[in-house]
């Protein structure tokens, strides 16, 4: 190396870990001629990097635009070191200790290389439904602590074979540094049981025995990217009944997985972005129109005009729909009604044993559960109407930095957990509805593995003001076991704060927002329930409650809300229609 050689600890902020920067950096740095080393850290990914200052120069400019498409950058900060005279660069062992602030990529749905590589009848991975790369597969689903590497992944317990530990370790192979790499070798196994546990069959026999149940018209829980999936026949009405009695859904519609974009295309109308949401690393559930050809039973989505429809997401979905008879399953989550889906396999089994027929399972452990994302599209763009799979745990960018951690709740229905760090806020996974022990249970586990992955421990506790909402008594006890503040605001604000934050429309010191809110029934700052406000917001965090509906009894209280007729019945009787 030149005398004139200089070196810089380079530290890289933003979703840096799980998505092939580590070895963007080393091609980079070797196409460049430079020295050095990179590793993940808690905090992000750490370079330093030795050469002349023009080249060092070069690598900054160069490195956003030689990243993969899953990265991002946030935040680079260089600062000079003495030179050492290294002759090489390397990816050296991650560095621990500090504090986890690195952003976590989500579960992305099988790439085209791997795909094609399980189609090739000469590739060692053919037909292999735990086939992943750099730039797909599963990610904050196996994760148990940053830095993200194998080790501290649920892939530890398969150590890699020869190929693989080649590919893992060679600069050219899309797989270097991919942590949940595996081949038929040495990675996960997959085996089909029955309700009692027993093993009917194994490897490639158990996807055959799999994909002749289900085109018999037996209901099969599978062991997705996430948790369980249940899985149906979706053009046979007695199967859909089936499922529908056993889940204890009995009006709820069911989303259908397609074979493959253009059978998607024959289910319901796509335009040109909505077919790119559903070819994406994403994949989430599309809320599209259903064809009038379309040839599905009715009651998939009873009363409704459109039909929620997605494309086989992990290399098993692929699987399950090689050289079947049928070109669409229904494809929902492995629970019974308002509960979390499954973990793990013990727990499926006991859980989903009277809902499936058979089980296929593999020895890959979850250890965040998570559901598949659902969005729509219009005119304005693509919205979520529901947050999990693909987004989860990318963070969003706060209008104002925190003093200290923060850990929000949610409400009741449809809850989502947050963390909020410094300048932005991590939201958990979807956990849905509180009405059940599972579900309450659940919204512990995502608010505090959220705490775990960024190694922080929220120093205050928001939750909705709602005295009997299950959030806030989960709430209240953190609260209490920690010793530290509990916020509780009403129902209606935090609405108008989301939204006006989301649009990125919070007031500034001095200014004023109004937000119109008209979402049913909300526990106010009187101890009354509120039902339709105009509420003036300040960017000093005052509030202020300027109009509001008349009110009215709740007919049964919170059964109001999911009986709306009763809603018309107060009505009706206040007016003096009721007779």
């Amino acid at each position: 190396m030149s005398r004139a050689a200089r070196r810089e600890r380079i530290t890289c902020r933003g979703t840096v870990q799980g998505v092939g920067f580590r070895p963007a950096v080393y091609r980079l740095a070797a196409h460049l001629g430079l020295s050095g080393w990179v590793r993940n850290a808690p905090d992000g990914v750490t370079i330093e990097i030795e050469g002349p200052p023009v080249q060092l120069a070069r690598f900054r400019e160069r490195l956003p635009g030689a990243l993969p498409g899953a990265a991002e950058l946030r935040a680079l900060e260089a600062t000079p070191l003495p030179a050492q005279g290294e002759r090489r660069f390397r990816v050296i062992e991650s560095g621990l200790g500090g504090t986890a602030r690195a952003a976590l990529p989500a579960d992305t749905a099988l790439c085209a290389d791997c795909r094609r590589e399980m189609e090739d009848p000469t590739d060692r991975r053919r037909g292999y439904p735990f086939t992943t790369c750099a730039h797909c597969g599963p990610r904050f689903s196996i994760v148990r602590t940053l830095p993200y590497d194998r080790e501290r992944t649920s892939m530890a317990c398969f150590p890699l074979c020869s190929h693989c530990r080649a590919e893992y370790e060679n600069p050219a192979d899309r797989r270097f540094h991919a942590e949940p790499l595996a081949c038929p070798s040495c990675g996960p196994r997959l085996w089909l049981t029955g309700r009692d546990g027993a093993r009917l069959a194994e490897g490639a026999g158990a996807l055959e025995r799999a994909r002749a149940a289900l085109a018999d018209g037996s209901i099969l829980a599978l062991k997705g990217l996430g948790g369980f999936q249940l899985a149906c026949r979706a053009d046979r009405h007695s199967v859909i009944a089936t499922l529908r009695r056993r889940k204890r859904r009995p009006a709820k519609p069911l989303a259908v997985m397609a074979r493959d974009l253009e059978t998607a295309g024959r289910l319901v109308l796509l335009t040109d972005v909505q077919t790119g949401q559903l070819a994406s690393a994403a994949a989430p559930i599309l809320l599209a129109p259903r064809r009038e050809s379309a040839c599905l039973p009715e009651d998939l989505a009873p009363g409704l005009c459109d039909l929620g429809v997605m494309l086989p997401t992990a290399p098993l979905h692929h699987e399950l729909f090689r050289g079947s008879p049928y070109e669409v399953l229904v494809m929902t989550s492995g629970n019974a009604s308002d509960e979390p889906i499954a973990r793990g396999n013990r727990e499926a089994l006991a859980r989903l044993g009277a809902i499936a027929d058979l089980f296929l399972l593999h020895d890959r452990d979850v250890l965040r559960r998570l559901d598949d994302s659902v969005v729509r599209t219009d005119a304005d763009g693509t919205f979520l109407v529901r947050r999990s799979r693909g987004w989860v745990p990318q963070p969003l960018p706060l209008p104002a930095p925190l003093p200290r951690p923060l850990l929000a709740l949610g409400g009741h229905l449809q809850v989502t957990a947050a963390l909020a760090l410094e300048r932005e806020t991590i939201l958990s996974q979807h956990v849905g509805d509180l009405d059940t022990i599972e579900a309450r249970a659940f919204l512990r586990e995502a608010a505090e593995g959220l705490e775990a992955l960024q190694a922080t421990r929220a120093e205050t506790i928001v939750t909705d003001r709602h005295p009997d909402y299950a959030s806030a008594r989960l709430g209240a006890a953190l609260a209490r076991e920690r010793d530290c503040p509990h916020l509780r605001l009403p129902h209606h604000l935090t609405h108008a704060a989301a939204v006006l934050g989301e649009a990125n429309a919070f007031p500034a010191p001095g200014q004023r927002a109004g937000a119109l809110i008209l979402d049913g029934t909300g526990w106010g700052a009187d101890g009354t329930a509120w039902g339709g406000e105009w509420l003036l917001v300040s960017g000093e965090l005052t509030w202020q409650r300027v109009a509001h509906l008349a009110p009215f009894p709740l007919v049964g209280g919170e059964q109001a809300v999911r009986q709306p007729w009763r809603v018309a019945v107060a009505l009706l009787e206040a007016d003096g229609a009721g007779a």
